[in-house]
């Protein structure tokens, strides 16, 4: 079958990529379609440090193939939205309805695939960018039948970690003020997500001011291509602030630009190594900086009901696609990600 490889130095297209049978608890998907997010290009120029080769993509959704023993919340022909969260479902964490900390649910990659007899990692316990994948049953949601699944893929990553960063980890109230730095597939849902909890003032802002179209269509109330004048917007700064970049400057403006008992959420992902500053003083004016995983999310839930919103049109997905490749497309789909062209580019299988 066909799938996306990185073996250290660059990827390829393959078309030999096997994969094993599911086994107790698992379930074989067949992937029609999946996002290409930062992340996946962070693994491939080293930002996200992971062992090769691996089969990339995480942003991923597609119908039921086959289910292992136990599996009952789904059957073959489902559709279903792909988490990266293979959470174990019974630790501490888990049983508090906090399943991204769950310390199963990270660096530990599995080898369900295989190339000429040689075993390959799965990227974020997912590898979307195959024609079939292999998951933990914790990780399929099914989905209505109604929703386009190239829309579908993107709940998995992109509206998990923005929305719901906004609604889970944030708790943006209603009449908020929210500055959203960076307008990508993250900022955009980041933006959607305060629109829906209710903010009174978004600004988003972005060095591209071909963006501001489509920020202020997923909610922003301002566009800005500089943090310099947000004050003027938000005299006394911001009740929350998004980092969506991944860059230490950028994360000392979000905390700088914080009202009194303002927040700032990190989602971007700088290098591994890196380190911000902040001044200290200021931070005893009750704010707060949150580090937040995957929109401290409960996939089982939260893909279910963004799928909801999405059918009563509160929450925007085909928006987001603005184009679509064959697989055999990667590197033109990556060129364009990288240049801005697109909000999200996807993979079709």
């Amino acid at each position: 079958m066909r799938g996306v490889v990185f073996d250290g130095e660059r990827t390829e297209v393959v078309d030999d990529l096997e994969i094993r049978d599911p086994g107790p608890g698992e379930v074989l998907v067949a992937v029609s379609a999946a996002g290409l997010c930062h992340s996946d290009l962070s693994v491939v120029d080293g930002t996200i440090p992971f062992p090769v080769p691996v089969v990339l993509g995480h942003e991923g959704a597609g119908v039921v193939e086959e289910v292992g023993a136990g599996v009952t919340h789904v059957q073959p022909g489902d559709h279903v939205s792909l988490s990266t969260l293979a959470n174990c479902g019974t630790c501490a964490e888990c049983d508090r309805g906090r399943p991204t900390m769950c310390r199963k649910a990270i660096g530990m990659p599995r080898q369900p695939f295989s190339r000429a007899g040689r075993p390959l990692y799965q990227f974020a316990a997912n590898s979307a960018f195959a024609e079939r994948t292999l998951v933990k049953a914790v990780q399929a949601v099914r989905i209505s039948e109604e929703i386009p699944l190239p829309a579908a893929a993107l709940i998995g990553c992109g509206v998990l970690t923005g929305v719901g960063a906004v609604l889970n980890r944030a708790r943006v109230d209603r009449g908020d003020s929210v500055l959203v730095i960076g307008t990508g597939g993250i900022g955009l849902n980041v933006i959607q997500g305060a629109r829906i909890a209710g903010a009174l003032t978004i600004v988003a802002v972005d060095a591209n001011p071909a963006k501001e179209a489509m920020a202020r269509q997923f909610g922003a109330t301002h566009f800005l291509t500089s943090t310099k004048t947000v004050k003027d917007i938000l005299p006394t700064g911001a009740n929350h602030a998004f980092e969506c970049v991944g860059r230490v400057e950028l994360i000392r403006q979000a905390i700088d630009l914080l009202d009194r008992h303002g927040q700032a959420v990190l989602l971007g992902v700088p290098p591994a190594t890196a380190e911000a500053s902040f001044l200290v003083s200021s931070m005893y004016l009750d704010k707060s900086i949150l580090g937040c995983r995957y929109g401290s999310s409960r996939p089982q839930r939260d893909i279910a009901l963004y799928a909801e919103l999405y059918r009563e049109g509160r929450l925007l997905l085909d928006e987001l696609v603005t184009a679509t490749y064959p697989v055999e497309d990667f590197e033109k789909a990556v060129q364009d990600a990288r240049g801005g062209r697109v909000a999200r580019a996807v993979l079709t299988f």
